[in-house]
């Protein structure tokens, strides 16, 4: 393995729908759009940052989170929003993927640097069909 946890520099892919998750995700934060990054979610959803998890049981409860990262993002003058793909599997209706993150300021300037760890869940679209991928947990490093 790689010092940076790929496989001698393999770096894995996201599916197109997993990928679309994650791209929804980042654009949101980018636009400063609460309600796009709560759709990235199942609920309930289990969030866990610097050693404690915490539950949010609808988009109401998250929705304070998020406005409150949000907050810190204009502080911050963090503009976008990056991910690179450390690893990616799945199993039947869940997936679990490890992701690179990196928020920069206007000019490029790293604000935050960060890895986060998801579990996310296949919804049913009906008459048994796949429907979207959705995120149950994350845990950030």
């Amino acid at each position: 393995m790689a010092e940076d946890g790929t496989a001698g520099g393999f770096e894995p892919v996201l599916d197109a729908a997993l990928a679309a998750v994650f791209t929804d995700y980042a654009e949101g934060f980018d636009d400063f759009d609460a309600a796009r990054i709560l759709d990235c979610f199942a609920f309930p959803a289990t969030i866990w940052q610097m050693g404690k998890g915490n539950v949010f049981l609808d988009a109401e409860e998250l929705g304070e989170n998020v406005e409150a990262l949000l907050a810190v993002f204009e502080r911050e003058e963090i503009v976008r929003s990056t991910y690179r793909v450390r690893s990616a599997a799945t199993a039947g209706a869940a997936a679990f993927v490890t992701l690179d993150w990196r928020q920069e300021r206007e000019g490029g300037d790293a604000a935050l640097e960060f890895t986060c760890h998801y579990t996310l869940i296949r919804q049913v679209a009906g008459e048994g069909e796949p429907g979207d991928w959705l995120i149950a947990l994350a845990v950030n490093d």
